[in-house]
């Protein structure tokens, strides 16, 4: 039995607040596959990789809050970040990698991942080996004129400080 991956906050402070840009988000593509002949978006989306940083849905954003994430296991994650009962938004970390994400709007969100390999950018799923946890601590992002909240996360195997609860598939909330 493989031991539970882990999530440990590395700092959550309060800085001063920078201007923060926007990063370009990729547009969603239209994929309409025909019997005969799969289009050429078809087959990228059912091999594709997809880099570390890319953001696979942005809903609730436009805030001063910066999120860094580090995934030192085997295996590439999916992170959710849910606030209240909406999806804010999910983000890609491939294995051994780490990326930043900012703009991130104050408020308490629960932290889902997904560990695996093949990720289908069209179902939002590894298609392999796909294993699904909730993280038990709730992460708050908080600012004030001048100040904002920057955390760290690091998803790592051995005795973190904040154990995830597996959960099944139905209960993940899909990138």
């Amino acid at each position: 039995m493989r031991p539970r991956p882990r999530f440990r906050w590395l700092a959550v402070a309060a800085v001063a607040a920078s201007s923060l840009a926007t990063p370009a988000l990729p547009a969603m593509a239209s994929v309409t596959a025909q019997p005969a002949t799969p289009s050429i978006a078809a087959a990228t989306c059912a091999t594709s990789r997809p880099h570390s940083g890319t953001i696979l849905h942005s809903e609730i954003r436009g805030g001063p809050g910066t999120l860094t994430i580090k995934n030192t296991l085997s295996q590439d994650a999916a992170i959710v970040l849910v606030l209240g009962r909406s999806k804010a938004f999910s983000v890609y970390v491939r294995t051994r990698a780490s990326t930043t994400v900012g703009n991130i709007k104050d408020g308490t969100y629960t932290i889902y991942y997904t560990l695996g390999s093949r990720f289908s950018t069209c179902q939002g799923r590894f298609t392999s080996g796909a294993t699904y946890w909730r993280v038990n601590k709730r992460l708050q992002f908080v600012s004030a004129p001048g100040e904002h909240t920057v955390a760290t996360m690091i998803l790592y195997a051995p005795n973190g400080n904040t154990a995830p609860t597996p959960i099944s598939p139905g209960g993940f909330p899909t990138p």
